[in-house]
């Protein structure tokens, strides 16, 4: 076998769909990313990179808050809306049912299976570290509140089959959580290498 040299590119596969929100001039936004990373277990921090026009991070930065909302594949078509459309142009207060939490400007979409709302901690501007004239910025939120109704809770925490969330990948589709292949931290350990 071997290897052909590819472009460099972020091939990570696959990516996971979240809904950002951010309260805007007072208004709920929100807009559609997959370029989301958790950054650290304890405290929960992740990381969102969203290109710098995007309306949504108006409010990210006039806040210091944001939410994370995992839709079902049953929101695919509403997701990829949002994402469609600049909240710039068309008013997406009332796309989606929402709900506030202690943060008070992190709007949730009650429909959506998981929110986490986040207190913004740090942000990157990508075209400093590329020095480019456009860019990502990266921001890096705490999660202070979780939320998940008794449907989507298993053991104690959101379950995968239940949620069904959907992913991206880096050739412009959607796609469905496949087939369960063994518990991590644990398929491992009968490895033999032979």
């Amino acid at each position: 076998m071997s290897k052909n040299k590819i472009r460099p590119g972020v091939y990570l596969y696959p990516m996971p769909v979240s809904l950002i929100g951010a309260n805007v001039n007072g208004k709920p936004n929100f807009n559609t990313l997959a370029w989301i990373n958790a950054v650290d277990y304890k405290p929960p921090l992740f990381a969102i990179s969203s290109y710098e026009t995007h309306h949504t991070n108006i409010g990210i930065k006039e806040n210091g808050t944001f939410s994370i909302n995992i839709p079902s594949e049953g929101m695919v078509e509403v997701a990829d809306y949002v994402g469609l459309v600049s909240g710039k142009e068309i008013d997406k207060s009332e796309v989606f049912e929402v709900f506030y939490g202690d943060l008070k400007t992190a709007p949730m979409i009650t429909h959506a299976p998981i929110n986490m709302e986040c207190k913004l901690l740090k942000t990157i501007a990508t075209k400093e570290l590329t020095g480019t004239e456009k860019g990502q910025e990266i921001f890096i939120g705490e999660v202070i509140n979780a939320y998940a109704d008794d449907y989507y809770i298993k053991n104690e925490i959101p379950d995968i089959s239940s949620v069904k969330p959907f992913v991206f990948s880096i050739d412009n589709n959607y796609w469905k959580i496949g087939e369960h292949l063994g518990r991590a931290f644990s398929i491992g350990e009968n490895y033999k290498n032979d």
